[in-house]
C-alpha cells in the first residue's frame, strides 16, 4: 500500500471547512492536541482509489499567515516547517464562493511558500441564487493552481477534489506574486544573503512572533550582511505586501468573476434586520432557548427511563448469574450503578450538543455574538468574550482556549476567570437529577415545564454571574487594553445533516469517555471505601443490628445491617467527618462524600451517589427511586426537598469542581496564582449562595 498522501486544510473561517473535511473523512476522524499546546487538532483518513489513502489534517481557520492569535500561529509553524510530521505534500483552501476576493489572500500567501496547493471553492449550489457566474479555465490559469467547485451541502465536486488531490504531484509550485514586487530593495538584498532560501518563507520568518520549533529564526536572518527592518517599518511593509494582493486578486476576479446583482436575493438583510434588533433580537434568542431546554426534558425522558432500568436490571442479572463474592460485589455495586450515573444523562447531553450544532451550522450564533456585544461592552468586555462564555456550555476546557482569539490580554485573563461560571455539559446530570427530584413535574399552559423553566434559570443565573465577575474583576484588574470587535456574518444556510450527527456523536463521545474514565476510578475507591471498615461495629453488624432491633421483618433487617454497615465504613467515618460542615446546607454526610469526590469533576457527584446508596441496596432498585427514597436524619421527611434541592443546584451553579479546567487555566495563564484564586473564591461563592438559599426556605 502507498504511503498516505498528507493534506493540510486550510481556509477562512465559515467557508465550509469543516463540511468539506467531514465529506472527505467521514466518521474516520481523531480530534487532540498538538504537541505541546492546547490548541485542537483534527485530523482522518480518506480513501482515495485503490491501495491510495490520503491523511487529512484540519488546521485552525485562519484569515491570513499574519498572526494575530496562537490559532493562526499553528498553521504558520506548520507550513514553515518542512520537518514536521505533519507538513504537507498539498495543501487545500477552502473558499466560499461569496467571499472570493477576501479568502483568496490567504489562498495566494500559501501559493507563494511554494506548497503545491489546491483551491476549493465552496457553496456552488449558491451561485445561481447570488447571480455569480464562474469562469473557472481561467481562473485556474490565472491563479496558476487546480480548483475543485464543491457544494458541500449536496455533496457535489469531492470526487473532482479527491481526483486532484491524488495528482498533486503535476500542480505548479509558481508563487502567484514575488515577493521582490513589494520591497523591490529589501528583498533584493535579502536574496543575495540567502541564495538558497524562498524568499517568502524568510520574509515570513522575519515578520512573524511565532514560536519556530525547527526553524532556527536566528540562522535564517542574522549575518553581517543582513539586518532586520524595525518592527514598525516592517508593518508597513506587510500593509504594502497586503495592497500588491488584493490588487492582484481584483485583477483576476474582474476576469473571471460576473455577479448579477438584480439576481441576488436580499433575504439575508431582512432576517438579520429581525434576529439581530435591538429589542425583538433578545427575545427571540431567549424564545429558542427555553425551547430547547423544553425539548431536552420531553424527547429524552423516555430513553432515560430506559437506560435506568437497564442499569438496575444488569446489576441484578449480574449478581444472580455470578457467584457471590467481593469482585460480583465491586461489580453489581460499584462499577455499574457508578457508570449508570452518568450514562443515563447521554440522551440529554446528545440532545444539547444537537440544538448547539444546529445554531452553529445555520449561522445563527454568528448573531447570537454580534447581539451580546452590545451588553458585553458595558461590563468591560467585547463581543469576542461571548465566543468562549457560549462554548462554555458544551465544556469550560476547550471554551478557555477559544480565548485565544481575543488581543487584549486583561479582556482575556478576566474571560478566562469568568468562564467556569456558565453551565457546562457537565453541570446538566447534577442539575437534572436534582431537578427531577425536587421540582413539580407540572406545566403553565401545557407547553412549558416547571422543570425546564428551572434548567433555563440555572443557564442564566451561571451566564449573569459571569458578566457580573467579568465587571468586578474589569474594575479590580489594573491593566491597560485596547480592543476592537470584529466577527463575520456568514450566510443563513440550511445545517448539513452530516456535520450536525458528526459533531453530536463526537462530542458525546469526549463527554462520556472522559468522564466515564473518572467515575469508573472513583466508583471502584469509594466501592472499596464503603465495603469495608476500620474497626468491629463494621464486622459485627449483623450481631449490633439483630441485638438492637428484634421485631423487624428479615428485609427490614437487612436493610438495617446494610445501612448501618455503611455508617461505619471507611467512606462512613470520611463522610461524618465532613457533616458538620455540610449540614447547615442541608446535607447529609453523603451528598458531602459526593461533594468532595466531584471536585475532580462536576458529573462525578451523579456517579458517586449511584455507588453509595448501591451498596447493599435492592438491585432492581433505580438510581432515581433511591435518591428520592432517602430520608433527612435531623428533621425526617425526604433528604432531597425543595430547600436541599434548590441549596445543592446553586451550590454547583458557582462551585469551581473540575480539575482539568484548573490546568488548562494555568497553562493558558502560564501561573498558579489565577487557578487557585478561581478555586477559592467560586467554592466560597458557592458555599454561601447555598447556606443562604437553604437557610431561607427550610
Amino acid at each position: 500500500m502507498a504511503k498516505p498522501i498528507k493534506v493540510s486544510l486550510l481556509g477562512n473561517p465559515n467557508t465550509g471547512k469543516t463540511s468539506v473535511f467531514n465529506l472527505l473523512t467521514g466518521l474516520n476522524q481523531q480530534v487532540g492536541n498538538y504537541p505541546g499546546i492546547t490548541v485542537e487538532k483534527k485530523e482522518g483518513v480518506c480513501k482515495l482509489s485503490k491501495g491510495v489513502k490520503a491523511h487529512i489534517l484540519d488546521l485552525p481557520g485562519t484569515y491570513s499567515l499574519n498572526a494575530s492569535s496562537l490559532d493562526e500561529n499553528v498553521v504558520i509553524e506548520l507550513l514553515l516547517n518542512k520537518n514536521d510530521i505533519d507538513f504537507p505534500d498539498v495543501a487545500v483552501v477552502v473558499s466560499d464562493v461569496e467571499n472570493l476576493k477576501r479568502n483568496l489572500l490567504l489562498f495566494t500567501q500559501i501559493k507563494d511558500l511554494e506548497i503545491p496547493t489546491i483551491l476549493v471553492i465552496n457553496m456552488a449550489d449558491r451561485m445561481k441564487r447570488r447571480g455569480i457566474t464562474l469562469d473557472i479555465p481561467l481562473l485556474e490559469k490565472e491563479l496558476n493552481t487546480k480548483i475543485a467547485l464543491v457544494s458541500a451541502r449536496k455533496k457535489e465536486g469531492i470526487d473532482t477534489l479527491k481526483a486532484l488531490i491524488e495528482s498533486y504531484t503535476l500542480l505548479p509550485k509558481t508563487p502567484c506574486l514575488q515577493a521582490l514586487s513589494f520591497a523591490p530593495d529589501y528583498f533584493k538584498k535579502l536574496q543575495k544573503t540567502f541564495p538558497n532560501q524562498s524568499l517568502y518563507k524568510l520574509w515570513l520568518v522575519i515578520t512573524q512572533d511565532v514560536n519556530f520549533r525547527k526553524v532556527d529564526k536566528q540562522e535564517y536572518v542574522t549575518t553581517p550582511d543582513f539586518k532586520i527592518k524595525s518592527e514598525s517599518e516592517l508593518k508597513r511593509l506587510q500593509q504594502k505586501e497586503t495592497i500588491k494582493r488584493y490588487q492582484f486578486i481584483n485583477n483576476v476576479l474582474k476576469k473571471a468573476l460576473v455577479i448579477d446583482e438584480k439576481a441576488a436575493t436580499g433575504m439575508r438583510a431582512k432576517l438579520d434586520k429581525i434576529l439581530t434588533h435591538q429589542f425583538w433580537g433578545y427575545f427571540i434568542f431567549f424564545g429558542i432557548l427555553l425551547v430547547i431546554f423544553q425539548a431536552i426534558y420531553d424527547w429524552s425522558s423516555y430513553p432515560m427511563d430506559m437506560i435506568d432500568e437497564a442499569f438496575a436490571w444488569l446489576s441484578e442479572t449480574t449478581k444472580s448469574i455470578l457467584p457471590s463474592g467481593p469482585f460480583v460485589d465491586l461489580i453489581t455495586e460499584g462499577i455499574i450503578p457508578g457508570l449508570g450515573g452518568i450514562v443515563i444523562f447521554i440522551p440529554q447531553i446528545a440532545f444539547l450538543f444537537l440544538f448547539i450544532s444546529i445554531l452553529e451550522e445555520s449561522g445563527y450564533m454568528s448573531r447570537v455574538v454580534f447581539l451580546m456585544d452590545r451588553i458585553m461592552r458595558r461590563f468591560g468586555l467585547s463581543g469576542k468574550s461571548v465566543v468562549p462564555l457560549v462554548s462554555g456550555t458544551a465544556c469550560a476546557i476547550p471554551a478557555v482556549m477559544a480565548t485565544r482569539n481575543i488581543e487584549s490580554w486583561k479582556e482575556r485573563l478576566i474571560t478566562i476567570l469568568v468562564v467556569p461560571f456558565t453551565t457546562c455539559s457537565a453541570r446538566l446530570p447534577v442539575y437534572l437529577i436534582i431537578i427531577a427530584l425536587v421540582i413539580p413535574d407540572k406545566k403553565i399552559g401545557w407547553i412549558f415545564g416547571y422543570q425546564s423553566l428551572t434548567l433555563m434559570f440555572l443557564y442564566f443565573l451561571g451566564f449573569a454571574t459571569a458578566i457580573a465577575a467579568a465587571w468586578l474583576l474589569h474594575r479590580i484588574l489594573k491593566m491597560k487594553s485596547t480592543s476592537y470587535f470584529v466577527i463575520e456574518m456568514p450566510d443563513y444556510k440550511i445545517p448539513l445533516f452530516k456535520n450536525v450527527i458528526i459533531n453530536v456523536v463526537e462530542k458525546t463521545k469526549a463527554f462520556v469517555l472522559g468522564a466515564g474514565k473518572i467515575i469508573l476510578a472513583i466508583s471502584i475507591i469509594l466501592w472499596v471505601l464503603a465495603s469495608y471498615g476500620p474497626n468491629e461495629n463494621f464486622s459485627n453488624a449483623q450481631e449490633i443490628v439483630t441485638g438492637q432491633f428484634t421485631d423487624l421483618s428479615e428485609e427490614e433487617q437487612k436493610k438495617k445491617i446494610a445501612s448501618y454497615k455503611l455508617e461505619h465504613s471507611f467512606i462512613g467515618y470520611a463522610g461524618k467527618a465532613i457533616e458538620p460542615l455540610v449540614a447547615p446546607l442541608g446535607y447529609d454526610w453523603k451528598i458531602g462524600i459526593g461533594i468532595i469526590s466531584s471536585f475532580a469533576a462536576r458529573e462525578v457527584f451523579v456517579g458517586t451517589l449511584a455507588t453509595i446508596y448501591s451498596v447493599g441496596s435492592e438491585e432492581d432498585e433505580t438510581i432515581k427511586n433511591r435518591m428520592a427514597a432517602e430520608v433527612n436524619p435531623v428533621l425526617g421527611g425526604p433528604l432531597f426537598n425543595f430547600a436541599s434541592g434548590i441549596s445543592l443546584l446553586l451550590f454547583y451553579a458557582f462551585a469551581m469542581q473540575c480539575m482539568s479546567t484548573l490546568a488548562i487555566v494555568k497553562r493558558e495563564t502560564n501561573s498558579w496564582k489565577w487557578p487557585v484564586i478561581q478555586l477559592v473564591s467560586m467554592s466560597i461563592l458557592a458555599y454561601g449562595v447555598a447556606l443562604i438559599a437553604y437557610q431561607i426556605l427550610k
